[in-house]
């Protein structure tokens, strides 16, 4: 996942969480002027900490693993909301 597919699922999740993007930014400690070029992919690179603390106050985190590589069952369950296996 890159960052302009990282942008889109930030926007989305904002929405559905019912948050503006100034309570994102405020949230999440960030600039609301960072935050919207992100969401418009204006914004070439973000640093992590920034990003990881915006996903936080979505309920998302980063989760690594080797590339191309199938997600798991639990992967999927957490996808749908199901919790672990």
């Amino acid at each position: 996942m890159d960052l302009t597919e990282l942008a889109v699922l930030i926007r989305t999740e904002r929405k559905r969480a019912g948050l503006s993007m100034q309570s994102l930014a405020e949230l999440a400690g960030v600039d609301r002027t960072t935050l919207s070029r992100l969401e418009n992919q204006r914004l070439p690179e973000l640093g992590y900490a920034k990003l990881e603390r915006i996903l936080a106050v979505l309920g998302l985190e980063f989760a690594v693993r080797p590339a191309g590589a199938l997600p798991t069952l639990n992967d999927l369950k957490r996808d749908r909301g199901q919790g672990d296996v």
